[in-house]
This record gives C-alpha cells, sequence and structure tokens, in this order.
C-alpha cells in the first residue's frame, strides 16, 4: 500500500555530497523532514548549511549536524536530538551514506607501501560498522518503528577487485553481510534493511578512486542505458521503496545501474 511520506522524517548519514545529499533533496520534495549528520571542514561545512536552507525552502525542516558519524560521541548526542525532532517516533527512512576511507592496496609496491592496520581498521569501521552502532543506538532509544527503511550504500567494489580500493572493498563487504544479519533480527519489528548498490557515479568519493578516469570511461561505454547512474537515480529509487509499510522487501543488495552489473 502507498504511504505518503510528507510529514514524516528520515535520518541521512553522509548528507552533504553524492547520493546522500541527492536522497536526502528528493525526500524533502516528496515532504519528509530531514535530519543529516556530515563531516566537513570549513568549504563543505558552509556547503553544507546553504543545503540545509534550500531544503527548508522547500518546506520541510532540515536539521544537519557537523559530527564524525562514526564517533561513539556523536551518536550519544544525537540520538536524543533525533527523539526529540521526530516527538519520539524515530525516523521513517534511515540511510546510511558513509563514504570516509584509505584508498590504497594491501600490499607494499612501487606505488606505496601497503595498507597499515589504523587504516584498515578505520575504513571497516566507519564505512561498515557504524551502521550497526547507529541501528543498535535508535532502536535502544524506541526510535525504529514498525515499517521504518534502514537503507546501506555499498558498490560492486565489495565483490569485484578495483585497483587501490581494497580497504573500502572489505568495508562493503562487511556492510552488506551487516544488512543481511540487521534485516532478520529487525524482521520480526517490521523494519526493512537493504543495501543499494548504484552503478558507477561519478560522486567526491568516485574521483578518490585510482584510476577512476578509466573506470568512468568503461562503464559509460557499456552501460545498456548509454550513461552513468546518477546520484538522482538512486534517490528516486530510494523514494520509490520507502513509499510501503511493507517490511517484506529485505536483506537484499538492490542494483540501481541501469543494467551495468548484468553486461560488466
Amino acid at each position: 500500500m502507498f504511504v505518503p511520506l510528507k510529514g514524516a522524517w528520515a535520518l541521512v548519514l553522509g548528507v552533504s555530497s553524492g547520493m546522500g545529499k541527492e536522497t536526502a533533496r528528493a525526500l524533502a520534495e516528496a515532504g519528509c523532514n530531514v535530519i543529516g549528520v556530515h563531516f566537513d571542514l570549513a568549504e563543505g561545512r558552509e556547503q553544507a548549511e546553504r543545503f540545509a536552507k534550500e531544503l527548508t525552502g522547500l518546506g520541510v525542516e532540515a536539521h544537519f549536524f557537523n559530527r564524525n558519524v562514526a564517533a561513539k560521541s556523536a551518536r550519544a548526542e544525537l540520538v536524543p536530538v533525533i527523539a526529540e525532532l521526530t516527538s519520539g517516533t524515530g525516523p521513517r527512512i534511515v540511510l546510511h551514506s558513509v563514504a570516509y576511507g584509505t584508498l590504497t592496496s594491501l600490499l607494499s609496491s612501487e606505488t606505496g607501501e601497503g595498507v597499515t592496520p589504523a587504516q584498515l581498521t578505520m575504513t571497516v569501521e566507519v564505512m561498515g560498522h557504524s551502521l550497526v552502532h547507529w541501528t543498535q543506538d535508535l532502536l535502544r532509544a524506541g526510535l525504529l518503528a514498525r515499517g521504518a527503511k534502514i537503507y546501506a550504500m555499498t558498490s560492486a567494489g565489495g565483490t569485484r577487485v578495483l585497483s587501490g580500493y581494497a580497504p573500502v572493498s572489505a568495508a562493503k563487504a562487511v556492510l552488506e553481510s551487516h544488512v543481511r544479519h540487521l534485516a532478520v533480527e529487525l524482521a520480526p519489528r517490521g523494519v526493512a534493511v537493504n543495501a543499494i548498490r548504484a552503478g558507477t557515479t561519478v560522486t567526491p568519493a568516485l574521483r578518490k578512486i585510482p584510476g577512476n578516469e578509466r573506470l568512468v570511461a568503461h562503464c559509460e561505454a557499456i552501460n545498456p542505458g548509454g550513461r552513468l547512474t546518477r546520484p538522482e537515480d538512486v534517490a528516486d529509487a530510494i523514494v520509490t521503496l520507502s513509499c510501503t509499510d511493507s517490511p517484506w522487501l529485505t536483506g537484499n543488495v538492490i542494483g540501481v545501474d541501469g543494467g551495468e552489473a548484468l553486461v560488466v
């Protein structure tokens, strides 16, 4: 059954760029209030503040917080704020779109020394385990009601080998595993959990991947849709999937790529 999003709340982790930003915009256009968490320095922080004002111009509430999404202190501070803003009902939609980690190889080579234990641990913690930590804290606070949707952004790199992507690839594999287990554990509560696997999309995170120009050119040439995936494509999919109270679509890795994974 179709359920309008007007007046609902969304929590977007990683709201200031890429998939998180465009999904926040699409949700706001659908009438959803947005709580955004991002981690930016001076210029990025100012851009995020302008974006929050842009969303309020659409007639919804938008509250952004510049915090380290993976820090326990950030959750301790913000979960009570989320409870207050949502009048104790919690967010209907939670999007984990966190792209912060180390891009390097596992082993030393002519171009680098290989990943350090600290880099590997940080990348998996931020991009993988933080989904579990946020879900735990929201659940403990009674902020995951029946019908809520949790989405985590993954990529084809979670199952493929891309040069210089090894730590992030490990984090995405961990993230997808967490999605499956969370889906099963939250099923009795009527909360759906899915991973969204976007096709190759030109975002700030992609531009940091070594050799991304070759990857972009290759995927653009082979995509059956004749173009790369755009953040707006992902946003449209999340809005569409969120317009139902049914928890029956859960535990999946959903491709939003125009068929790219079928021919890559």
